[in-house]
């Protein structure tokens, strides 16, 4: 049914993760979907929000992209998929547009996204998957 599931992954958000692993475990169980699972580093303006200089104090992207790949891998093996039908991505930009931008690249019949119960934050600024949902040019499964 499925060729190619996209999983973003927050890798500092035990507990979303946790309440996607059966519903990517049931889609994946009865096809040879690869399942895409990716991980979205905030880029440069995230930084400056937090009152961190550039030059000095920020992190190497590299370095954090390294570091959350390897996060992201042990994370992966709680999901219980065979190695050869996974593949894992660390990118750095927005949650959104990374996430749709993979979906492309990899032209996904399905998203699978974790999300918060909305509140009142959300319904004023959006969040991530909603963001996805809207514009996402596959199905998207969000659970909660």
């Amino acid at each position: 049914m499925y060729n190619s599931i996209l999983v973003p992954i927050d890798i500092s958000e035990d507990s979303l993760t946790h309440m996607v692993i059966p519903f990517v475990q049931a889609h994946t169980a009865l096809n040879t979907a690869k399942v895409h699972f990716l991980t979205v580093i905030p880029s440069l303006p995230y930084y400056s929000s937090l009152g961190l200089a550039y030059s000095v104090e920020m992190p190497k992207i590299k370095e954090f992209q390294h570091a959350a790949l390897a996060k992201l891998d042990e994370i992966v093996k709680q999901f219980k998929i065979p190695a050869d039908k996974i593949q894992t991505h660390a990118v750095t930009g927005s949650p959104k547009d990374q996430i749709l931008k993979l979906a492309d690249t990899i032209d996904a019949d399905l998203i699978i996204i974790a999300s918060h119960k909305p509140d009142i934050s959300t319904y004023l600024l959006g969040s991530n998957a909603a963001a996805v949902v809207r514009h996402a040019k596959c199905p998207v499964l969000v659970v909660r």
